[in-house]
């Protein structure tokens, strides 16, 4: 993950409407592998990948985090490794791979020196990369059905992210000259956000590029993708095209302006996306910490939400066949359904609306109080995406309840991080476990699809806590 995520909103430009969709041949079967945009089992069972990153290069010591994340209910782990160039070399991968079999996860390992090649100047290449592989083969060949091999980390700054398409190609050819038939995984260049659109526009490309069409691309989410209609774009041309994509790293909105993890975390169980969030614990920023101090008994506000909220990993998450697993389940099409398919020739694309949110009053219980704020972050012919974010008072709440009319025929169809309630026009909507607590000053939010006739106004919020 690069640390400073800084970017220009001038650089996030609409996504071009026109794709050719185009079959993909079936891949080699020997363990873990794609087919058509999916990921599955030797078996030809699907596995949708739901896991968090854990930083081992950085806390070697730290083995006890892949039992506790996979008592948390996750299915994989991306285990950060260095080929040495700036850490490590990870001499341990094959206890790393043991450790992922004996606590049944799948392992995504990846290299992390090659972080922001161009921009930084500690960073590997990939080939430097395809090298520490070719280094680690004997540990590696025999366990395709247990691991993927995320090649290099984010391995393209911001300076001339066009050098990404021909260094991937590369180093995918590299590895299977090399004799790996292992799942490969290559994340996007602008320390992994593509938000040039650089791996988008050169996917064909660099799938094309591998012999044996097994491998999948990896976009890394976080401020660039802010907004709900920026995430909804990005993935429906994967999905139209029909590119296999994992969302191999991501943050949460711990600020405004940061990552809509609420869509991120809906569109990817709609869409049968895996996920790997950033990350179990250790961060220099530790708000982006989910355990402290690898705790898995102090999961924070992140941790909670993404092991126990509604999209979640313990929601969603299904073991692996190999182990024993059952299938993953089909993707959450009552919670939640993609954007339409959209090209040149269709209705416009979704837009974000102009509308100024509304916010609430502050309403007193006791001594307690709180405020709400309601936003249409995308709107469609017929149907929106609305976001409310609940503020605590001069005091921490212990929990929240908003409540609002629609005047013009509103109506809300699905929601998540909050129970909802309709009674004609009237809404009300109540905390969940893990977004309850709301520190003085702090926010909490959740999300909501809805349907609308002519008109879709922003409505009066009342917020109570206790």
């Amino acid at each position: 993950m690069k640390r400073r995520l800084t970017i220009f909103a001038a650089a996030l430009v609409a996504v071009a409407a026109s794709f050719v969709v185009y079959a993909q041949e079936a891949s080699a079967a020997v363990g873990l592998h794609v087919s058509g945009r999916n990921i599955v089992e030797a078996n030809g069972q699907q596995f949708i990948m739901r896991g968090v990153n854990h930083p081992h290069v950085w806390y070697t010591g730290n083995t006890q985090a892949f039992a506790d994340v996979k008592a948390l209910g996750a299915n994989t782990v991306r285990v950060v490794l260095g080929s040495g160039k700036r850490w490590g070399p990870s001499n341990d991968v094959a206890n790393v791979i043991a450790l992922c079999k004996a606590n049944k996860l799948i392992c995504v390992l990846e290299v992390h020196d090659t972080t922001g090649y161009g921009e930084d100047g500690a960073a590997a290449t990939l080939d430097e990369a395809v090298n520490y592989w070719i280094s680690q083969k004997a540990n590696l060949v025999g366990q395709e059905s247990y691991i993927s091999i995320n090649i290099g980390n984010e391995p393209i700054g911001n300076n001339n992210p066009a050098q990404w398409t021909a260094a991937t190609v590369a180093a995918i050819q590299k590895m299977r000259s090399n004799g790996f038939q292992h799942l490969l995984m290559v994340d996007a260049p602008n320390w992994g956000q593509d938000w040039q659109n650089v791996m988008r526009d050169n996917a064909q490309t660099v799938y094309d590029a591998d012999t044996l069409k097994n491998t999948v691309l990896s976009i890394h989410m976080y401020a660039v993708y802010a907004s709900a209609q920026t995430i909804i774009d990005y993935l429906d041309r994967f999905q139209n095209n029909n590119w296999p994509l994992v969302i191999g790293e991501f943050g949460w909105q711990f600020q405004s302006g940061e990552v809509d993890h609420e869509t991120l975390l809906a569109q990817a169980d709609a869409r049968g996306l895996g996920y790997i969030g950033w990350s179990w614990s250790g961060n220099t920023d530790p708000v982006l910490d989910m355990a402290t101090n690898f705790n898995p008994s102090q999961l924070t506000t992140w941790g909670q939400r993404i092991f126990n909220g509604a999209h979640g990993i313990k929601a969603t998450a299904k073991q692996a066949s190999v182990y024993g697993g059952t299938s993953s389940p089909s993707p959450s099409r009552s919670s939640l359904s993609p954007s339409p398919s959209r090209s040149a020739s269709s209705s416009p694309s979704p837009s974000r609306s102009s509308a100024s949110p509304s916010r609430s009053p502050s309403q007193s219980t006791g001594a307690k109080s709180c405020s709400a704020a309601y936003s249409i972050v995308g709107k469609w012919p017929g149907g929106f995406q609305g976001q409310v974010t609940v503020t605590a008072g001069s005091q921490a709440i212990s929990g929240w309840t908003v409540r609002w009319t629609y005047a013009n025929g509103q109506t809300v169809s699905s929601f998540w991080s909050a129970g909802i309630t309709s009674s004609g026009a009237n809404v009300t909507a109540t905390n969940v476990a893990y977004n309850g607590t709301v520190g003085a000053g702090q926010s909490a939010s959740f999300g909501f699809l809805g349907s609308y006739g002519s008109t879709n106004s922003v409505p009066t919020l009342t917020c109570t806590a206790v």
